[in-house]
């Protein structure tokens, strides 16, 4: 075989005759294809000529119908510094010295409480105090929380040493209830390090954190917290959120800057998460800590380290099964829902819920947080404020209570508080017209932030929304200072914030707390002739204090829904006596309280326009 027979293909053809078969073959598809290309062109134009000319009409163009709305008319009730005037002397100290720790900015909480059971509220303003490490020559008098006594008309005086409350921690915030069932509430107080739990013995108070089990570890940063009846025994828990995993030594190594400025306060984004703490309360003054448990660490699932980083909670039964819920407020990481099973164990749902992102998946920095039914239809909303140029969310019920979307657009109360950095939020009928309103209280980190952002201030109003249901464009709608008085915005740095009726005269004062400067005491001056009722509940085989309550009230067609929680905003606690406005009706149809633990009962002997104890299973 030459070589010549191994280049033939297996037609027996040279490689040199292949080339002039492959000539011709091209040859003829060139042909093939311009007929085709002919025939196919000719039948383009036949389909597509033009056909006969008809006459040009014209159709009205027709826009879209807009809803023919009244902008709502906003009622004014003016507010009226009365801080000095009313005997508050408080100013927080947070011991910034110029390192620029992180806890120097956060602030301290604030909680109206009734602590020697004479019917009216008192005042307890939580403080922090100057480092151990601090440079500075110490001063004669060292910081310590403060108890302000309230003589019913709205006057108060300082009566912190004689109760036995001149505690000096790193302060942070603070919850009230009766975990002894004594007929007292009680306060736990969250702290840098070491919390602390003070038993009220008949007004005077005793720290009896050792023997409770509950002042966790000293190397923990605790932030909010709540009394609750997680498995509906009857004696109330205690959860407490944590923040961030922090000390000295780690905050100074990252070595945050403000561009320009030197040493700044750094983001929790640089810091790892924590686990909460549970405490389930044994009955006999003592409790155990069972966070792992019962379900409430969740863990990163990318680094393996604590996920949480929370600074607010909002216990809430929100799929009405009677055992309470907790939904957790954290900054930079998602939100998270715990979902009581009923068997002393918590189902995370804050993904299936809608909860745990904004509108687009990502987690924003969560501060203050609170719930409530603020629709008449009994739609859930949770709204959690959130760090600047980011929006307030307010996340709503489908009416299943099993999704929930973020609707703070569509409601009107986004965009207006995109700027602001925001702690302190809560739900309250400020004018009595039976549609509960929202409050912020703002402030930045940074006191130098309008050197880098001109938008930003240090020290920002708090801001008030108007609750118009379905009477304007928006749900709710900014009150501007012609509305509610000029002393409600003054700008301060705000923290901590709640409410109470402090003078009794129905309507609900508002008190916010500021870093490193004194709270702002405002007095509710609304004179508009609406009428409300007041309730004090008080559990027999539910909790003393009724926390996890809910009362409704059913006025002319309207249904009114009302939490017993004083565990709400940033850490912070309102009042525990619920006050329900009913605008201009001077009679209500129904009263119906749902106990924790699901019992129903209906209130046949009650005020308008004044307080009625309700006490479980009397008439």
């Amino acid at each position: 075989m030459t070589s010549s027979d191994t280049n033939r293909n297996h037609e027996g053809q040279a490689p040199s005759d292949d080339d002039a078969v492959i000539g011709r073959a091209l040859r003829w598809s060139l042909v093939v294809f311009a007929f085709v290309g002919f025939v196919s062109a000719a039948l383009v134009f036949w389909w597509s000529r033009p056909g006969p000319q008809l006459p040009e009409q014209q159709s009205e163009l027709q826009l879209p119908r807009v809803r023919a709305v009244e902008e709502a008319e906003i009622p004014s009730v003016f507010f009226t510094q009365i801080t000095e005037q009313a005997g508050i002397t408080f100013v927080h100290e947070n011991g910034a010295y110029g390192d620029k720790l992180l806890p120097e900015t956060m602030g301290g909480g604030c909680a109206f409480l009734d602590y020697d059971n004479d019917g009216d509220q008192d005042l307890f303003l939580l403080n922090s105090r100057r480092w151990p490490w601090d440079p500075r020559p110490p001063r004669d008098e060292r910081a310590t929380s403060a108890m302000f006594a309230n003589d019913a008309s709205g006057n108060f005086q300082d009566v912190t040493d004689e109760v036995g409350l001149a505690v000096s921690v790193y302060g942070m915030g603070v919850a009230v209830g009766d975990y002894d069932r004594d007929g007292y509430v009680d306060l736990f107080i969250s702290s840098v390090g070491e919390n602390r739990l003070m038993r009220n013995d008949a007004g005077r108070f005793i720290d009896v954190t050792e023997t409770a089990g509950v002042a966790g570890s000293a190397d923990q940063w605790s932030t909010s917290s709540a009394f609750i009846d997680i498995d509906n025994d009857g004696d109330l828990d205690l959860l407490v959120c944590n923040y961030i995993k922090w000390s000295k030594e780690i905050d100074l190594q990252q070595d945050f800057r403000l561009t320009g400025f030197g040493r700044a306060y750094g983001p929790p984004t640089s810091f790892q998460g924590t686990y909460p703490y549970l405490y389930r309360n044994e009955g006999d003054g003592t409790f155990s800590e069972i966070s792992a448990v019962s379900g409430l660490r969740e863990t990163n699932l990318a680094t393996g380290v604590p996920l949480a980083k929370s600074l607010g909670i909002a216990p809430v039964d929100f799929d009405r099964d009677s055992w309470i819920d907790l939904v957790v407020a954290n900054d930079t990481v998602r939100n998270l829902v715990f979902h009581n099973q009923g068997d002393g164990t918590f189902r995370e749902v804050g993904i299936e819920l809608g909860v745990a992102f904004d509108a687009s998946g990502k987690a924003r920095g969560a501060m203050g947080i609170d719930a409530a039914r603020f629709r008449p239809d009994g739609t859930l909303g949770i709204a959690i404020a959130n760090f600047a140029n980011e929006m307030t969310a307010l996340y709503t019920s489908s009416g299943t209570d099993s999704l929930f979307t973020d609707d703070a657009i569509p409601t009107g109360l986004g965009p207006p508080t995109r700027q602001e950095l925001s702690f302190g939020i809560f739900f309250f009928d400020y004018d009595l017209d039976g549609r509960l309103d929202l409050l912020m209280a703002n402030g930045h980190l940074e006191d130098e932030i309008h050197k880098v952002q001109e938008s930003q201030k240090y020290r920002q109003s708090a801001r008030l929304f108007w609750n118009a249901g379905t009477n304007g464009s928006s749900e709710f709608v900014t009150v501007s200072s012609e509305k509610c008085g000029i002393d409600f915005h003054e700008p301060i740095v705000g923290r901590g914030a709640a409410y109470a009726d402090i003078d009794g005269d129905g309507d609900l004062d508002v008190l916010l707390t500021q870093v490193g400067g004194p709270p702002l005491l405002l007095r509710n001056n609304q004179q508009l002739g609406h009428h409300y009722v007041r309730l004090k509940l008080v559990g027999t085989s539910s909790n003393l204090d009724a926390i996890g309550a809910w009362v409704s009230v059913q006025t002319r067609g309207l249904r009114l829904e009302r939490h017993v929680m004083p565990a709400r905003s940033y850490l912070s606690q309102v009042e525990l006596p619920l006050t329900i406005g009913l605008d201009g009706r001077d009679t209500v149809d129904k009263i119906v309280v749902r106990w924790p633990n699901g019992v129903e009962q209906q209130v046949t002997d009650f005020k308008i326009d004044g307080l009625t104890v309700v006490v479980q299973g009397k008439k």
